[in-house]
């Protein structure tokens, strides 16, 4: 796979991940929930921290955590580079292009979106600089895609968990995440044809 490939691929997830992004914010209430299937639903939620919601100790870990992740990009686009440069495998090239746009979309977010729209609490989000809702580095990256499989009690026999209410699968998640999600799959369950042993 070439560059000219690589580059195209990372553009097409960018846009898609930031116009769904975008569509979402300029068009729902946090919190708002539109029903596709039983099994899948647009649900808006922003995320505050690193994965899952984590928080990071308020402004300053964000910031630590915003600045980490854009220094892992240039270490992935670093890998890409040379992947591309040595000839690799396709299937290692797209996949870290999906890990080097999933992350990019989402530093996207945490560093622009706080100045430029502003807050979803009660209301749709406009684009503004007047009444924006945080500063440069402290944006919070938007999620919609929720996929509940199944939810229930679980039987009681199951360890832990048994006879609680119970749901697969329960993140809420974004198009960045997912094409993180794709790439490192792609590594684990390729890998052997990726990297194989000489």
């Amino acid at each position: 796979m070439n560059a000219k490939k690589s580059i195209l691929l990372i553009v097409l997830v960018l846009l898609i991940d930031q116009i769904s992004k975008i569509y979402i914010k300029t068009n729902f209430q946090l919190g708002e929930e539109i029903y596709v299937f039983d099994w899948f639903r647009i649900h808006f939620i922003e995320n505050n921290g690193a994965a899952w919601g984590t928080e990071l100790g308020g402004k300053t870990g964000k910031l630590i955590l915003t600045l980490f992740r854009l220094c892992a990009i240039v270490g992935i686009g670093i890998w890409l580079r040379n992947s591309i440069r040595d000839k690799s495998h396709n299937l290692l090239i797209i996949s870290i292009s999906l890990i080097f746009c999933g992350a990019l979309g989402n530093i996207i977010d945490s560093v622009f979106y706080g100045i430029i729209f502003n807050d979803s609490y009660g209301q749709v989000a406009n684009f503004t600089t007047s009444q924006a809702y945080g500063t440069l580095f402290h944006g919070k990256v938007v999620d919609m895609l929720y996929f509940p499989i199944w939810q229930g009690i679980l039987p009681e026999w199951v360890p832990g968990l048994g006879g609680k209410f119970f749901t697969f699968f329960n993140a809420i998640f974004n198009i960045a995440d997912s094409a993180i999600s794709i790439g490192v799959m792609i590594l684990l369950f390729f890998s052997k044809t990726i990297f194989p042993k000489k």
